[in-house]
C-alpha cells in the first residue's frame, strides 16, 4: 500500500470517528441543547441535556477535536458543521451520523452471522436502543428532499389523486415523513399512515400536529399482512419496504388491489438493484451494495425494478417504472 493510500485510509477512518462523535451528540440532545443555550461550559451543557457531566466533558473535547464545536473564552458553542447536526435544523445532516453508526452495528452482526448462515430478521434493527427511536427521522433526513423535489413532481399519479381530493395510504409509514411531504405539496389530499411500531406512530402524530396537518392526516398501528381499510382508497404507497415482504408479494399485492378504488394506484419506491453487478463500484451505488449485505441479515434482498413491475402486472395492474438514479418508483394502476 502506498503512502497516499495509507493517508486516504486514515482520512476515511477519521471520518467514521467524527460521525461516531456526532451520533452521540444527536441522540443525547447535546447539539440541540447547545443550540438553545448559544454557548456554555460542559457542566451547564450536561445539566441542560440531563446527561452525566463526566461524559459530557469528554464529549465536548472530542467534538471540538473533530470540528463540531468551537471554543470561545472557555465556553463551547456549535460550529457551522455542529449546527447542521441539530435534528431540528433545516437540511439537518443528522441522518448521516445515525446511518453511520447503524452501518457499523450491521457490519459487526454480518461478520458474526456469516460464520453460521443465520438470518435473524428485522429484529437486528432494534438491538441498539439508542438507534431505533431515530430511525424514522434518519429516513426523513435522507430521503424527504428527494421525494419533494424530484419524485413527487415527476410521477403524475400524485397530482391526479390530489385533483380529486383523494386518500393516500402509506404502509410502513415510520414517522410519517412521506405523507407529510406529500400533503404539503398536494393540498386537497388526505392521508393515513400504518406502521407496526408504536413509537413510530407516536412520532408521526406529533409531527403531523406540529406541521398543522392533523385535520388531513392520521396514523395508526397496522400490519401489512392483515390491515383492513373501511373503504377503498385512491393510492397505497410502500416506501423502501417491499423487499422486506417480497416472498409474500402475491398475497400482499392482491390485498392492496382489493383496497383500491377504480383508477387508483399502488406506488412502490425501492432501491433499483442493477442488472450488472459490475457497476456497483460506482460511488453512487456503493452504499446500496453495502446495504444489500445488511438486508441479507434481515432475510431480504434488493429488487430489480422490472421484477416489481412484473409482479404488479400479475396482480392485474398496469405498471410503469420511473427511474431516479439508484432508486426507482414503480406505479401499478388499477
Amino acid at each position: 500500500m502506498t503512502l497516499r493510500s495509507m493517508d486516504i485510509l486514515r482520512q476515511q477512518a477519521q471520518g467514521a470517528l467524527s460521525l461516531n462523535i456526532a451520533f452521540i451528540g444527536v441522540v443525547n440532545g447535546l447539539f440541540s441543547a447547545l443550540h438553545t443555550l448559544g454557548s456554555a461550559d460542559s457542566a451547564r451543557l450536561a445539566a441542560a441535556a440531563k446527561m452525566d457531566p463526566g461524559y459530557v466533558l469528554r464529549w465536548c473535547d472530542a467534538a471540538y477535536a473533530f470540528g463540531w464545536l468551537e471554543l470561545v473564552e472557555d465556553r463551547w458553542r456549535l460550529s457551522e458543521d455542529g449546527v447542521s447536526m441539530c435534528p431540528e435544523a433545516e437540511n439537518s445532516r443528522m441522518g448521516v451520523a445515525v446511518g453511520s453508526v447503524l452501518a457499523a452495528h450491521m457490519a459487526e452482526r454480518a461478520a458474526g452471522l456469516m460464520r453460521t448462515g443465520e438470518r435473524p430478521g428485522e429484529q437486528v434493527l432494534a438491538e441498539r436502543e439508542t438507534i431505533l427511536p431515530w430511525f424514522g427521522l434518519m429516513l426523513e433526513n435522507n430521503f424527504r428532499k428527494t421525494f419533494e423535489e424530484k419524485i413527487c413532481p415527476a410521477v403524475p399519479i400524485f397530482a391526479e389523486v390530489d385533483a380529486r381530493g383523494g386518500v393516500a395510504v402509506d404502509l410502513g409509514c415510520g414517522n410519517g415523513w412521506y405523507l407529510r411531504a406529500l400533503l404539503r405539496r398536494c393540498h386537497q389530499l388526505r392521508g393515513l399512515g400504518l406502521d407496526g411500531f408504536a413509537e413510530n406512530i407516536r412520532q408521526a402524530n406529533v409531527k403531523a400536529a406540529a406541521e398543522g396537518m392533523s385535520d388531513r392526516l392520521s396514523f395508526t398501528e397496522g400490519d401489512i399482512h392483515a390491515f383492513d381499510l373501511p373503504k377503498p382508497v385512491d393510492l397505497i404507497a410502500m416506501n423502501r419496504a417491499l423487499h422486506h415482504v417480497w416472498e409474500q408479494r402475491g398475497e400482499i399485492f392482491q390485498r392492496l388491489r382489493n383496497h383500491l378504488k377504480t383508477g387508483g394506484a399502488i406506488v412502490i419506491w425501492e432501491p433499483a438493484w442493477p442488472d450488472d453487478h459490475r457497476v456497483l463500484n460506482e460511488p453512487a451505488l456503493r452504499g446500496m451494495a453495502f446495504q444489500n449485505l445488511t438486508e441479507h441479515i434481515q432475510g431480504n434482498h434488493f429488487l430489480h425494478p422490472q421484477e416489481i413491475a412484473a409482479a404488479l402486472g400479475e396482480a392485474g395492474l398496469q405498471a410503469q417504472i420511473f427511474p431516479f438514479g439508484s432508486d426507482a418508483v414503480v406505479v401499478g394502476r388499477l
